[in-house]
């Protein structure tokens, strides 16, 4: 499979869930119609934790926002950061760097031609605050630089 596409599609649930009122699995099962090779069980989780955990992820976004109101963040920007933020704290298998360089170069194809930078600072900063707090557990050989394994 290929992640990069599971996380496209992970996207679009999370975009069109914004949007209108139809369950979550309703919602996945909609869009695997069109695109069946890339709902896979990766793309699941992503949703599944990225919407149960949606209030504590805007809350980290929220805190790393200097002069900027959270609503004036683009929709699609802060679905990919709560996804990045979910892979983060949740995935303890993808390294925070390969989080980073996927959601920012998926950023480089839905979103605006500055969000790449702004998202790259949001999620630099979130990533600074969950290592300072104890909260990344990765597990793996080369999952988190300056750890030795």
């Amino acid at each position: 499979m290929d992640r990069r596409k599971e996380r496209e599609f992970a996207l679009k649930v999370l975009y069109a869930s914004e949007y209108n009122d139809m369950d979550l699995e309703e919602q996945f099962n909609y869009l695997m119609q069109a695109e069946q090779d890339h709902a896979s069980p990766f793309a699941k989780d992503i949703v599944t934790k990225c919407t149960a955990a949606k209030e504590e992820l805007n809350e980290l976004i929220k805190s790393k926002l200097k002069h900027w109101r959270f609503e004036r963040v683009a929709v699609i920007d802060r679905v990919l950061l709560r996804m990045a933020i979910t892979e983060f704290l949740f995935f303890d298998d993808i390294p925070p760097m390969v989080t980073m360089d996927e959601i920012i170069e998926i950023s480089k194809m839905y979103s605006t031609d500055r969000s790449d930078g702004f998202i790259n600072g949001i999620l630099d900063a979130v990533l600074k605050q969950l290592k300072s707090e104890n909260r990344i557990k990765k597990s793996g050989r080369g999952l988190v630089p300056g750890l030795a394994h």
